[in-house]
């Protein structure tokens, strides 16, 4: 079977026991360096993507894909909008809703809050508040019970639980002899829910879209009307597509434009630590580019003789390349393979780990997610995996273009 000479020159010198073991010992390093930057490039790019998962995932169950708005926080005639917006491909759900801000009092205890008036039955379509109550149940809120739902936070700041009194204060007052007197009306605690996010379970309560558009002077008019999506991800086309549809006559807004500091942030922490990760590739790559110096050094002779049967240069520089090249492809095809597999068990490997040592790395009571959650995206393993590969590539020109130069007279002079 054929093989070019160089590279079969090449992986006879890999392959051959060299005399200068330190040589051996740097080449085996710098694939054990490879390999651990590429697994750990894998691993933590996989588990950012699941936490970008896991936290638009608990973003979106309690906003919604899409929201079409009045620009005076008025939406008159919202049934015409539904039935508007049900004609829009991509559009699944949409629910009507009234949104103000509002003070809470239970006896000493106040707390400034959201207030957002929903109709329980169309709001479970566009958001999965439902399922994350923990105590009572959406379909409490009935038209003119002025009962009220209480994120779990706002709940333990307020000292209220189910069945417990509130006050709702807003800043709209009814004019009096003695002055302006803020506008309020008791409220029952009906239920509570988790969110899973510190911004909503502290700052958001749900009470009937009825009670809210008699407490603010909505009469028949809401805020909103949230979207469901079939795809999250078109939002911002379909918001596009909306808004020519309505001639720009209300606001058409998607989840992107209004996380979109939150999501950059994110963007950003991925491309910081793949910079940062890439050092171990740089460092590895360095100690390739010395173990082929070194192994040039230690072939001098070799390669004169190569040189004086024939060799040319081009091939001696080939030889030299394949060398450096081999090292990098098991590295990095070691690296792939672990990475992947330690992302793909990483919370079994997490549990496990807890078991052994009796502790608990993310305790549910501080963090919000409790477990590592890893999403392998097959563009960051390519661009990882190529990366590296290419580095590796790079770190062995010096080395096989310093042993292409070599002279075969100099180089046998002391033979």
């Amino acid at each position: 079977m054929f093989r070019p000479f160089p590279l079969f020159v090449g992986l006879r010198y890999f392959r051959a026991k060299r005399r200068n073991q330190f040589i051996s010992f740097i080449s085996g390093m710098s694939l054990v360096s490879i390999a651990i930057g590429v697994m750990a490039l894998i691993t933590v790019l996989s588990v950012m993507n699941g936490f970008q998962d896991e936290l638009r995932d608990r973003i979106l169950s309690m906003t919604s894909d899409a929201t079409v708005s009045g620009f005076d926080n008025r939406l008159q005639d919202w049934p015409a909008v539904v039935r508007d917006v049900h004609g829009q491909p991509g559009v699944v759900a949409a629910a009507p809703y009234v949104e103000d801000q509002a003070m809470l009092a239970n006896g000493a205890n106040m707390s400034g809050t959201e207030i957002r008036g929903v109709i329980p039955n169309m709001e479970s379509t566009v958001s999965d508040v439902g399922r994350r109550m923990v105590m009572g149940s959406m379909q409490d809120l009935a038209p003119g019970s002025y009962d009220i739902v209480l994120g779990k936070d706002l709940a333990y700041a307020l000292g209220a639980a189910p069945g417990d009194k509130v006050i709702l204060m807003i800043s709209q007052g009814n004019v009096t002899p003695a002055g302006l007197i803020p506008r309020f009306r008791r409220f029952t605690v009906s239920g509570i829910f988790d969110a899973g996010m510190y911004e909503y379970d502290r700052g958001l309560a749900f009470i009937n879209i009825k009670d809210a558009q008699t407490l603010y002077g909505f009469d028949d008019a809401v805020s909103g009307v949230r979207l469901k999506l079939q795809d999250k991800y078109q939002a911002p086309q379909i918001a596009r597509e909306l808004t020519a549809r309505f001639n720009g006559a209300f606001y058409v807004s998607d989840w992107t434009q209004e996380h979109v500091n939150f999501f950059k942030a994110i963007a950003m922490e991925k491309t910081v630590m793949f910079i940062i990760l890439s050092l171990i590739e740089l460092v590895a790559a360095i100690s390739i580019a010395i173990t082929l110096v070194m192994a040039v050094t230690d072939k001098q002779a070799d390669i004169a003789i190569l040189r004086t049967l024939g060799a040319s240069p081009r091939s001696i520089m080939g030889i030299f390349i394949v060398q450096g090249t081999i090292i990098g492809f098991l590295g990095t095809l070691i690296g792939l393979i672990l990475g992947v597999v330690l992302a793909t068990y990483l919370n079994d490997i997490m549990h496990f780990l807890q078991h052994v040592f009796h502790t608990e790395f993310l305790p549910s009571s501080v963090y919000y997610i409790s477990d590592l959650p890893a999403v392998i995206v097959t563009g960051d393993v390519l661009r990882i995996t190529l990366a590296s590969f290419v580095l590796t590539v790079l770190s062995t020109l010096y080395p096989a273009w310093r042993a292409a130069n070599t002279q075969p007279a100099e180089a046998l002079r002391y033979e």
